[in-house]
């Protein structure tokens, strides 16, 4: 049986014959340890000198866009992750400076550590961070994870987290910018309410489902919805939200248009792996990944892995599965030329490719039945891994 929330964000099926071992994840931080992997190449160019400077930063019980926000007000410097990391996990990731100069000395708080470790001649990017490795404890779960053995076959589905996970609302709000309905998502960003979040953060939220209210209730919008007081101030002062969803981030306006694109494609992945398409082997006219993340047609020369298309502007029709996101499409009613938004430029996406299963490595589960162990490709979650393996009735309740 699929979850309510598994289908609200687009994954209607499992892909494995594991019955599941149930439990719970993230009892403690300590049960989520997920530690960065660079290439080889990358780590090769880290050195003593001069350059830009290289940081570990090991981090629990905040993410990582909060820590580097209290690295700048302590250390008035900026510095840019190559992957983000959420809270709810003990973490390990390099960051990179965007300056020359001096280091920051190694210092740390009770939340987070930074530690200095080389320089490089360039800034290191998104693209020299290739996976991640993660032990995972999982807590209350009947016996039989070592029988779990299917972990390459796994579809690789984007996580909830990319959705909000217990409110699951940012891929509502991608859409209604591509909608061009700018009024719809400011309502969203400052209304939606989940059965899954805090009594005290719906009733707000009911409140200002009203834009009466929106004056009258500033002051008792919780500190840490920093997104919504952006938003409810400059409605409150200016009454156009346009201008309210800029106020936003640019990075965290991306995301919400990425979010819907992500629901897309789970959607996409699910509907052609419950139609009988092969998920897990490319065929002859197939656009596929290589083992450099190279894109390109299937050659049965080179070792290569499935691609799906990831919906934009510039979505390449030409694959077995137009068919599916064709029909996707048409019943969410938004188009490949919706995702180039002329009223916020800054936010269009052209789309792209993304692997149709999980590339899983080193997984071993321990002798105490109840811990795992492995590395995963760069974006992709192991809370889907996870998902084949206890098959959860609810995932939020189960730490998801």
């Amino acid at each position: 049986m699929i979850p309510e929330l598994d289908s609200e964000i687009g994954i209607t099926a499992h892909s494995t014959q594991f019955p599941g071992i149930g439990g719970k994840i993230r009892k403690n931080p300590e049960d989520f340890l997920v530690r960065e992997i660079i290439s080889e190449k990358a780590q090769n160019t880290i050195h003593d000198k001069d350059g830009y400077a290289v940081y570990v930063l090991k981090k629990k019980k905040i993410d990582t866009n909060h820590a580097l926000s209290g690295i700048f007000k302590q250390k008035g410097i900026r510095l840019k992750a190559l992957g983000l990391k959420d809270a709810s996990a003990i973490t390990e990731q390099f960051i990179c400076s965007g300056n020359k100069g001096r280091a920051i000395e190694t210092f740390s708080t009770e939340k987070y550590s930074l530690e200095h470790i080389g320089f490089v001649k360039k800034p290191l990017s998104k693209k020299d961070m290739i996976g991640n490795h993660f032990k995972l404890k999982i807590t209350e779960c009947r016996p039989g994870l070592s029988s779990f053995t299917e972990s390459d076959k796994v579809l690789n589905f984007y996580g909830y987290q990319r959705f909000g996970s217990k409110r699951p609302v940012t891929h509502l709000i991608g859409k209604a910018i591509l909608q061009r309905n700018f009024k719809k998502a400011v309502d969203l960003i400052l209304s939606f309410t989940s059965r899954y979040d805090s009594k005290e953060n719906n009733e707000i939220r009911e409140k200002l489902s009203d834009e009466q209210n929106y004056a009258k209730y500033f002051d008792q919008v919780p500190l840490q919805m920093d997104i919504e007081r952006m938003v409810l101030g400059e409605m409150i002062e200016h009454g156009d939200p346009i201008r309210a969803i800029r106020i936003i981030p640019v990075s965290l306006r991306r995301f919400y248009v990425q979010a819907y694109q992500s629901f897309i494609f789970n959607h996409s992945l699910s509907a052609a792996f419950l139609d009988g398409e092969n998920m897990f082997e490319a065929r002859t006219g197939d656009i596929c990944f290589d083992s450099d993340s190279i894109i390109g047609k299937f050659d049965k020369r080179l070792v290569q892995n499935l691609a799906l298309p990831f919906v934009g502007y510039s979505y390449y029709k030409k694959t077995r599965f137009d068919s599916q996101i064709s029909k996707i499409l048409k019943r969410e009613e938004v188009s490949p030329k919706d995702f180039f938004v002329k009223e916020m430029q800054e936010v269009s996406s052209e789309g792209g490719f993304r692997q149709a299963a999980i590339r899983c490595t080193d997984y071993v589960s321990s002798v105490s039945d109840d811990v795992v162990e492995f590395s995963l490709s760069r974006g992709s979650f192991a809370t889907i891994l996870l998902r084949e393996i206890m098959k959860p009735e609810d995932p939020m309740q189960a730490g998801f």
